[in-house]
């Protein structure tokens, strides 16, 4: 391991470490949001720009693919660039890129947009972590900013349902891309002026490892999204998942040969963080599967308009928050399995119920239960497994760390969208389809809780806590 080369910091005052949360994840919120905030919009654009049914559907997945298939190069670059840097470049990329999306008069300029959107998250979205684990070095404070870091990228998806009902009902398609611009615009202002720069390492890239995991994870990722239109037996999507599965199954052998890995394999050493990954993967599949029917569900059957359907999702937001609140003061009594335990019970549960939905069911009578049992669930399992995941991490790879966690958000939510489309066209109608899915998501949930047996008794957070005696 080569020695680390301290950048020059701006000098921050303590009384900034509030200001510095709220860009970071003012942020995260604005890339995450950007995942979903188009969904409710798309019939408005398709009839704008002239879309075609078959390339609609590109205006989500091009900013899906480039984000999630960068992300891994996008931690590594600011582990040796320095985080605030390359946080700072990719938001201005992303801010850019929404503009010149909100002026598409044509199809292709719309894609290509969305597609820079994406490369501009996958910079910037590793950062925003790696700068919250380095700005907060206080435990307690830690603890806290994770918590509010996690509630953001968790709510993120069902914030966008509403911001995107919103602006389309009040405005038109092009606010749902022009909101990012003021935003992106002050965070680009004031992070240099805010949040210290991160030590960045000497070195090089590792091209090979670089190349292998972008290419492997854009392919993964493609697969997942082509699987979800047109099944998982078509040419492409078996060539895609063939590419990403070689690519991928000899990324670490490449890896371990590599001075300075893009992806450091003693990141996996600790089973903790490995449980703490494969947690947030189940939880964004399930959650992203549950998100994409109910939007169907509650526009196609309950005959919702895009801002009642926003509305509709309130309530999840309200539940995951709230939970989330109380996991920083758990933490250090019990530690983080207790916690994710009781979250995936909860998340069990709202699929469960969700299970229930026929042509005649209401929003209240087998809706707002379900979300509101999920949304607390989520509250729970996301901010404990970011702790675990960012705990102990080496200050030099805290972007590598956060990329990887927000790649198995990124391929969890592909997959989960995939699988359960898969089962909703077996079903004899559209109602009977989505009762499927929904069954099938109860399995994305189950596992959540066998995955429990990858963590260690209660985690050293708990144990800890108990020691010192602390309080959050």
């Amino acid at each position: 391991m080569l020695p680390e080369k301290a950048s020059r910091r701006t000098r921050v005052p303590r009384a900034g470490g509030g200001l510095a949360l709220a860009l970071l994840c003012g942020a995260q919120l604005t890339l995450v949001v950007d995942a979903s905030i188009v969904n409710i919009a798309l019939p408005s654009i398709q009839r704008g720009l002239g879309f075609g049914d078959a390339g609609l559907s590109w205006v989500v997945n091009a900013y899906t693919l480039a984000f999630g298939g960068l992300l891994l190069l996008g931690g590594r670059a600011g582990d040796l660039l320095g985080h605030r840097r390359v946080f700072a470049a990719g938001v201005g990329v992303f801010t850019v890129a929404s503009l010149v999306g909100g002026l598409a008069v044509t199809p292709g300029w719309l894609l290509a947009a969305r597609a820079m959107q994406g490369v501009g998250a996958a910079l910037a979205g590793p950062g925003a972590l790696a700068l919250l684990a380095t700005t907060f070095q206080d435990a307690e404070r830690r603890s806290r900013a994770l918590a509010v870091f996690s509630v953001v990228a968790s709510a993120g998806m069902v914030v966008g349902l509403v911001l995107g009902g919103v602006l389309t009902a009040w405005a038109s398609w092009r606010a749902v891309l022009f909101v990012n611009v003021p935003v992106g615009a002050a965070i680009v202002l004031l992070v240099p002026r805010v949040v210290q720069e991160s030590a960045r390492r000497e070195g090089r890239f590792d091209a090979g490892g670089a190349l292998m995991c972008t290419v492997g994870s854009t392919l993964l990722v493609y697969g997942f999204i082509r699987a979800a239109e047109r099944g998982w037996s078509g040419g492409l999507t078996i060539a895609a998942f063939c590419g990403a599965g070689v690519l991928l199954a000899l990324f670490p052998v490449v890896e371990a040969r590599a001075r300075q890995p893009i992806v450091p394999l003693g990141l996996f050493a600790d089973r903790d963080r490995v449980g703490a990954f494969l947690m947030r993967f189940l939880l964004t599949a399930a959650m992203s599967g549950m998100l994409f029917f109910l939007t169907l569900y509650v526009q196609g059957v309950l005959g919702y308009g895009p801002l009642e359907t926003g509305f509709g999702f309130l309530p999840t937001t309200v539940a995951l928050i709230a939970a989330s609140r109380a996991v920083p003061w758990l933490l250090p009594r019990y530690g983080p399995r207790p916690i994710m335990a009781a979250g995936a019970v909860l998340c069990v549960a709202g699929m469960v119920w969700l299970t229930q939905v026929t042509r005649d069911s209401s929003y209240a009578g087998v809706i707002l239960g379900p979300v509101l049992l999920f949304g607390a669930g989520t509250g729970l399992v996301a901010v404990a497994a970011t702790f675990v995941a960012m705990a102990s991490v080496p200050a030099g790879e805290s972007g590598a760390a956060s990329a990887l966690l927000q790649s198995m958000q990124q391929i969890g939510g592909s997959l989960g969208v995939a699988v359960l489309v898969t089962v909703d066209h077996a079903g004899s109608s559209e109602v009977d389809g989505m009762r499927d899915a929904f069954t099938a998501g109860v399995g994305f949930t189950v596992c959540m809780l066998l995955a429990l047996a990858a963590f260690r008794g209660q985690g050293r957070s708990g144990a800890e806590g108990r020691r010192r005696g602390s309080r959050p």
